[in-house]
C-alpha cells in the first residue's frame, strides 16, 4: 500500500466521520466513564526501508484498555504487534508497541467520530534471511490518527481507526536510517465493563403560591409564571428571535403599562445533552435575547435581569440502554420544558 493511498484513506475516515457527527444534528449523549477493553485486528503498513525499499503490508493485532474522562476525551492504554514480509528477498519486519492515546471525541451519540494522539515505545526488528542478518532496536514513538466509533449498546461498540506513527531510532541505529514511519488499521470492538449511570433527575420545582389580598384592601400584586417554548422563539442552537413575538409583545405591553412591577426574572433553560459550559452560555444568551426584546419594546432594563440556568430542574427521566433510544427519550425536554424561556412578572 503505498503512501498516497495512506493519505487517501486517513481523509476518507476522518471527513466521513465529521460528517456523521454533523448529519446526526442532535446534542451528545452523557459519557459512560467506565473502563472498557478494545480488542482489534490491524494492518500494518510498514516504512519500506525496513525491506529493504519495497512497500509491503502484514497483519496484526492490538489489545487496548480504556475510559472517557470527559464529555470530550477518552484515553486508551495498550500494546500492539505487526509484521510485514517481502519473500522474494526473504525480509522479514517486526514491529511490537507499548504506549498511551489520548481520543478527542466530537459525538457521544451512536457514531463517535474522534481523532487521536499518543507517545509510547516501540521494538523494531528485521531478519534478513537472503544475507543472514538481522538489526532491532527499541526506540519511542508518536504517532497522531483519526477513527469512528459506533456504539451498538451501552456497553459493545466497534472502532475503526488509522494511526500514523514516527519512531525516533537515532543516529545509531542500526538499519541506516533516523526515523521510521509506519500507518496501522484497525478494526475492533469495544466492551464497556460497567453501564452508563442513570441520569440523576431532581423534581420539578413546586408551582409558586397564589396570594389573594385581604378584604376590604384592593387586591395586592401576585407572581405569575409564563412559560414559553424555546422552538417558538428560535431555531436550533441559535439565540436570535424569531419574529413576530406576539406572547412578547403581550408581556412588553403589560410590563409597561405596570410600572411598579420590579425584579423580573428571564431564565433560560436547556436539556441536559452537550456539555455543562456550552449549555450554560447557550441559555444565558437566549435569556439576554428575551430582555433586549422587551426592553426594546418599552420596558426599563433595571426591572429585568436575564439569567441562564443551563440544564437545570429537567422533568423528563429517561434510562434507555441503547444511545438513539435514549436521544429520542429525551426529546420532549429539549422542544418543550427544557429548553424553555420563563418569564416571572406581577399581575393584578
Amino acid at each position: 500500500m503505498n503512501r498516497n493511498k495512506i493519505s487517501a484513506a486517513l481523509l476518507i475516515l476522518f471527513s466521513a466521520s465529521a460528517l456523521n457527527a454533523s448529519a446526526q444534528n442532535v446534542p451528545a449523549s452523557t459519557y459512560n466513564p467506565s473502563w472498557y477493553v478494545a480488542p482489534s485486528v490491524n494492518l500494518l503498513d510498514a516504512d519500506a526501508r525496513f525491506l529493504g525499499g519495497n512497500d509491503k503490508n502484514g497483519p496484526g493485532a492490538a489489545l487496548r484498555f480504556g475510559r472517557a474522562v470527559s464529555q470530550d476525551w477518552d484515553v486508551q492504554l495498550g500494546a500492539t504487534y505487526g509484521q510485514a514480509k517481502d519473500k522474494d528477498v526473504g525480509i522479514t519486519y517486526k514491529r511490537s508497541t507499548l504506549g498511551a492515546d489520548a481520543l478527542y471525541m466530537f459525538s457521544r451519540g451512536a457514531f463517535q467520530p474522534f481523532l487521536l494522539g499518543g507517545a509510547g515505545v516501540e521494538f523494531d526488528k528485521v531478519n534478513n534471511n537472503g544475507l543472514g542478518g538481522s538489526a532491532s532496536k527499541t526506540a519511542p514513538y508518536l504517532n497522531i490518527g483519526a477513527g469512528l466509533r459506533y456504539a451498538f449498546s451501552d456497553q459493545w461498540s466497534m472502532q475503526a481507526d488509522v494511526r500514523r506513527s514516527v519512531g525516533f531510532l537515532g543516529n545509531n541505529s542500526d538499519f541506516g536510517f533516523k526515523r521510521a514511519n509506519n500507518t496501522t488499521f484497525g478494526l475492533g470492538l469495544i466492551y464497556t465493563f460497567d453501564k452508563a449511570p442513570a441520569p440523576v433527575v431532581s423534581a420539578p420545582p413546586a408551582p409558586e403560591p397564589r396570594v389573594e389580598a385581604p378584604q376590604p384592601q384592593p387586591a395586592q400584586p401576585r407572581f405569575e409564571k409564563i412559560t414559553l417554548s424555546s422552538t417558538q422563539l428560535f431555531g436550533f442552537d441559535s439565540a436570535t428571535l424569531r419574529l413576530p413575538q406576539p406572547k412578547l409583545d403581550e408581556i412588553a405591553t403589560s410590563l409597561a403599562a405596570n410600572s411598579q412591577v420590579n425584579n423580573v426574572v428571564v431564565s433560560g433553560y436547556t436539556d441536559r445533552l452537550g456539555s455543562d459550559k456550552y449549555n450554560l452560555k447557550l441559555s444565558q444568551r437566549r435569556a439576554d435575547s428575551v430582555k433586549t426584546y422587551l426592553v426594546n419594546h418599552g420596558v426599563t432594563a433595571n426591572r429585568l435581569t436575564a439569567v441562564g440556568k443551563g440544564k437545570a430542574n429537567p422533568v423528563v427521566e429517561c434510562n434507555e440502554k441503547n444511545r438513539v433510544a435514549l436521544i429520542k427519550c429525551l426529546e420532549p425536554n429539549r422542544r418543550v420544558e427544557v429548553e424553555q424561556i420563563t418569564v416571572e412578572k406581577q399581575v393584578r
